[in-house]
């Protein structure tokens, strides 16, 4: 392959993936996100054109001048995605094409990542199982994105933590040799902070910390506009700092890490025992329902105002709160964003963070950053991990 052609390709490659984010874009603007020139970039745009890939339709709004043709992919481009999010007891799927429409439910698999008994060959049935039964063709899958818990090392496709394969592979390359499909798996932390990054609360911004408040709690660190991971990539273990009044046992083996007083599944576990200790709340039906995880049904008394959920949810969120704070004082970020499945008790996360931020922060430094709600809580990581595959796709 010769110089040029082969930087056409990684040209062709960079349009599609600014145009999959931003969804439509003018020449000019393809030409600066891509620092080519505009006759190469209109050249190349053609060419995607030409081969169904891109459509020209409609204009910019007017700046005074002549108004810019824009860009977008076709949408009925059939070309797919397997995105999958992973968190410590679910995984879900669910198939988007090039417009980042969803063109297959949402499909649930209960799978314990901690548990011996969850093997990579049940994950891998089920996601075949999936994509035959969706009957798109692999011809026309582009790839496989894998959000997951744990240690992971994006380059290396290796998870340190969890589904550890046995024949001297990685877990990478096992899962595609075995789904027979392109596959990148990360960490689900940093693809939630990816996903507010390209879709969502940290859009045009350069320094955003991401907090993930899940069946744990996580940290996608975003520094200079990108995703910051450290020098072998596990950057960002917020869910570990030390800040616990518990001696509880954390699940890294030690005692005293923030998780064990913030995440999902410690809140449900103390809305339960506050039953059992004789308060009233509407979480004594709820958790009569066993088709759902009490994580569940405790964010859906959330959202219901049920007191004991209120009460739980916020002694939980002022520890996150204190942690947050130490990273306000340590890094000085333009904004925070609340993440996550947890994002879905909304602004009843706000008040908690903010009164530890009062009470822990020197306030000439935490007002220079603003807290936010994600507006993307549970399809984050699906999306991001979505990405995952426009990143690494050529589209030869």
């Amino acid at each position: 392959m010769s110089v040029i052609v082969e930087k056409n390709q990684r040209l062709k490659a960079d349009i599609i993936r600014h145009l999959y984010y931003k969804k439509s874009l003018s020449l000019t603007d393809l030409s600066k996100l891509t620092q080519k020139s505009l006759p190469l970039v209109t050249s190349v745009v053609n060419g995607l054109i030409a081969e169904g890939f891109l459509l020209e339709e409609g204009f910019a709004p007017s700046t005074g001048g002549r108004r810019a043709a824009m860009f977008l992919i076709n949408p009925k481009l059939k070309k797919y995605i397997v995105a999958i999010a992973m968190d410590q007891l679910t995984s879900r799927l669910t198939i988007y094409d090039l417009s980042r429409k969803m063109v297959v439910p949402i499909q649930s698999l209960e799978f314990d990542i901690s548990s011996k008994d969850s093997s990579v060959d049940h994950l891998i049935h089920f996601i075949n199982k999936s994509i035959d039964e969706s009957q798109i063709s692999r011809n026309d899958i582009l790839g496989v994105g894998i959000g997951m818990p744990g240690f992971v090392n994006a380059d290396e496709g290796i998870n340190h933590s969890f589904l550890k394969v046995k024949d001297g592979t990685t877990l990478q390359k096992y899962l595609s040799a075995n789904i027979a499909l392109p596959v990148h798996i990360d960490n689900d932390s940093s693809l939630i902070a990816l996903a507010e990054l390209n879709f969502g609360e940290a859009i045009n911004l350069k320094e955003v910390m991401v907090v993930n408040i899940g069946w744990g709690t996580g940290l996608g660190m975003i520094i200079n506009g990108k995703l910051y991971r450290g020098s072998a990539g596990s950057a960002g273990e917020f869910s570990h700092i030390p800040l616990s009044e518990s001696d509880n046992l954390c699940s890294c083996g030690r005692r005293g890490c923030l998780e064990v007083d913030t995440s999902l599944l410690v809140m449900a576990k103390r809305a339960e025992e506050a039953i059992a200790a004789g308060a009233e709340s509407s979480m004594k039906v709820l958790f009569k329902d066993k088709s759902k995880h009490p994580a569940d049904h405790f964010l859906t008394a959330v959202t219901q105002q049920d007191p004991v959920a209120i009460s739980v949810l916020a002694k939980a969120v002022f520890q996150l709160g204190k942690g947050i704070a130490t990273l306000i004082h340590l890094l000085n970020p333009q904004c925070v964003v609340l993440s996550g499945r947890g994002a879905k008790a909304g602004k009843m996360l706000l008040p908690p963070i903010q009164q530890a931020i009062h009470e822990f922060c020197i306030p000439r430094i935490a007002e220079q950053t603003q807290i936010k709600l994600s507006t993307l809580t549970d399809e984050a990581e699906l999306l991001a991990a979505a990405s995952l595959t426009i990143e690494h796709h050529q589209f030869d």
